[in-house]
């Protein structure tokens, strides 16, 4: 028996699907971080009101910094699973880049913009 070169396209609507999923869920988050850093989800007087706390002044600036580090995380992952995307319309989805074999689903469900096998990206790590 041949070994798969790619995936078929009833198992690439499916990772499509999952993929969309989480796009969309991502999509949502960052939203939420991007107001977050911005501060446009309070009609608060924070932002202008004197202050005198130093300790609450500086932990507000230490959350939103993690907040844009957060943002800018998932900004990073959104990209990852929209390229994924274009993979998948390019029916080459789920080919590892360094082996050229199959990646396992098992890997793609849990992390479904995977480019490398298990394999690969342990022989990458080392």
């Amino acid at each position: 028996m041949t070994e798969k070169k790619r995936y078929t396209d009833e198992e690439l609507q499916e990772f499509k699907e999952l993929i969309s999923q989480k796009l969309a869920k991502a999509k949502k988050d960052y939203e939420t971080l991007k107001a977050v850093i911005s501060n446009s989800s309070g009609n608060d007087i924070e932002d202008t009101s004197p202050t005198f706390k130093v300790l609450e002044e500086g932990a507000s600036v230490l959350s939103k910094e993690e907040a844009g580090r957060l943002a800018q995380r998932q900004a990073k992952f959104i990209t990852h699973l929209e390229a994924a995307l274009i993979r998948i319309e390019n029916k080459n989805y789920g080919v590892c880049r360094d082996t050229g074999n199959l990646i396992s689903k098992e890997r793609l469900r849990a992390v479904p913009h995977a480019t490398l096998s298990i394999e690969a990206k342990n022989k990458q790590d080392l």
